[in-house]
């Protein structure tokens, strides 16, 4: 079998799906997405793929270390990314010539089904908009949800803000009860001594955990912030293959990895991230604010890790984010969970003419956020 072609699609609302075609006739696809630079990863897809074509697409491990270490210049997120998405389609490709699932190549599934958390809002949402939606997820059967910082966060900012987070934070429990996990995510907003006055603000309204108090590049201040509380801190979605989550795991500083299989490396790359993080009794919950690609390599490998958490999915009303209009057979979700496919490769199948009818031109900016003096302020 070989590779005869590798093909990139822009798609609504601000996907990159690559697809990978074979002279077998079978086709594997993957998310290789960097979101805000979609039109760039497509190019280093475009580049890679002059390595690819003509190459048996089942060598998927020697593939990775060509793209990868062939680069005198390794890793960051548009390399990684551009990676991540081609291994996604050469597994799809593999399980599909086998007749079996990606977990099955993996070594076989440890759970038949994913507990799934949706997002319900935060940023620019009102209070009663969050909680609403929250009361719905609830509803719908799930046991988790995640909110988010409200931006931007002044670099030490008012006890106002302080309080009105901890009450947007304890009105969200108010409304789902003791029975539904609450994670919420900073996002990177904030600096270390704002993220533990946060912390200790919401600290009584047990949250599930706290994604992302500070930006990832220095390791040893997240893990000086997780040694300051109790509440679970988690990071990962900016960190790139197993030599980023090393440092991360090395610094202990943090409860959750969240390793994003469009970024971090791809599937297995990903399941060495989390068995990396099992030695340390770190459990994994995959970042995944994409699309039902991304989503599907995600469900693969959380079948076959133990220590997984749950699944992260945007929740997107329109249930695009789980194939509507774009799979022929959209996941379900059924009271907070996903049942694993037991179909080759990834378990699913792309529309094609609806890939193409979705298309765009990638163009997606990630949002300017400014603090009060007009300086640059961290999304």
């Amino acid at each position: 079998m070989k590779i005869t072609s590798v093909e990139v699609f822009h798609v609504k609302p601000r996907w990159l799906i690559v697809e990978v075609r074979t002279d077998k006739g079978v086709t594997g696809y993957g998310e290789p997405v960097v979101e805000g630079q979609s039109r760039v990863v497509a190019a280093m897809v475009d580049q890679l793929s002059e390595y690819l074509v003509g190459k048996d697409p089942r060598r998927i491990q020697q593939h990775w270390q060509h793209m990868y270490r062939s680069a005198f210049y390794r890793g960051g997120p548009v390399l990684v990314s551009a990676i991540s998405g081609l291994e996604q389609a050469m597994y799809d490709i593999s399980g599909k010539a086998l007749n079996c699932s990606v977990a099955d190549l993996l070594g076989g599934r440890v759970r038949d089904r994913i507990r799934m958390y949706p997002h319900v809002g935060g940023g620019s949402d009102s209070l009663e908009e969050l909680v609403s939606t929250a009361i719905a997820a609830k509803a719908a059967g799930f046991t988790m949800v995640k909110t988010a910082l409200p931006g931007p966060v002044e670099i030490i900012d008012t006890k106002r803000y302080v309080d009105e987070q901890a009450r947007r934070f304890s009105s969200l429990r108010e409304a789902v009860g003791p029975e539904v996990d609450i994670a919420i995510d900073f996002h990177g907003r904030v600096g270390p001594a704002m993220a533990v006055s946060l912390i200790e603000a919401i600290a009584p309204y047990r949250p599930a955990f706290v994604e992302e108090p500070c930006l990832p590049e220095r390791p040893s201040v997240l893990g000086e912030i997780r040694r300051r509380t109790s509440v679970p801190i988690a990071s990962g979605e900016r960190i790139f293959t197993k030599f980023g989550f090393a440092e991360l795991l090395r610094e202990r500083a943090v409860d959750v990895v969240q390793p994003d299989l469009c970024h971090a490396g791809g599937i297995f790359e990903t399941r060495l991230i989390a068995g990396m993080a099992e030695a340390d009794y770190v459990s994994v919950a995959p970042h995944n604010p994409l699309g039902p690609v991304s989503l599907a390599s995600c469900l693969q490998l959380g079948a076959v890790i133990p220590n997984l958490l749950v699944q992260e999915h945007p929740g997107m009303g329109d249930g695009r984010d789980l194939g509507h209009g774009l799979l022929t057979t959209p996941f379900q979700i059924e009271n907070g969970f996903i049942r694993v496919s037991n179909n080759p490769g990834l378990g699913i199948e792309v529309d094609e003419d609806a890939l193409r009818n979705q298309e765009f031109d990638g163009k997606w900016d990630s949002p300017y956020y400014a603090h009060r003096d007009g300086s640059f302020a961290e999304w």
